[in-house]
């Protein structure tokens, strides 16, 4: 078993290829949190990971009943959070999803006004011509 460097306490390996594998194939390739379907398209194929539902930072067991197929985005919202269950997971990443895609929305009519970019007064923004 490696030695996490943040708590200095032994925690699980990671997955193999193989164990990988068949977890991706048990779940459909289908992400355990929000659904994204790795069959559907290349990119969502190249997205796929296995995740730890009660993490190897939190003494995690590489056991397959912990073990799901997840999208990288969705693990990577889910950190070392623990859950009660899948479905509060799910909630907890689909709100966090939607917030990342829409961003924090505006009451109606309010316009999030144009975006620039802002440079230091002493730079050019022609690189020197």
């Amino acid at each position: 078993m490696p030695l996490s460097l943040t708590t200095l306490s032994l925690v699980a390996s990671l997955v193999s290829l193989q164990e990988g594998v068949k977890i991706l194939e048990r779940d459909n390739y289908c992400c355990r949190y929000c659904g994204l379907d790795g069959r559907a398209s290349f990119e969502n194929a190249l997205v796929m990971s296995v995740d730890f539902v009660v993490p190897r930072a939190r003494k995690g067991k590489k056991d397959p009943q912990n073990l799901v197929a997840c999208c990288r985005p969705c693990n990577a919202i889910k950190g070392t959070r623990v859950y009660a269950n899948i479905d509060e997971a799910r909630a907890c990443s689909r709100s966090a999803m939607s917030y990342a895609k829409f961003g924090n929305p505006k009451p109606l009519g309010q316009s999030p006004g144009p975006r620039t970019h802002k440079t230091p007064a002493n730079r050019s923004t022609h690189g020197g011509l």
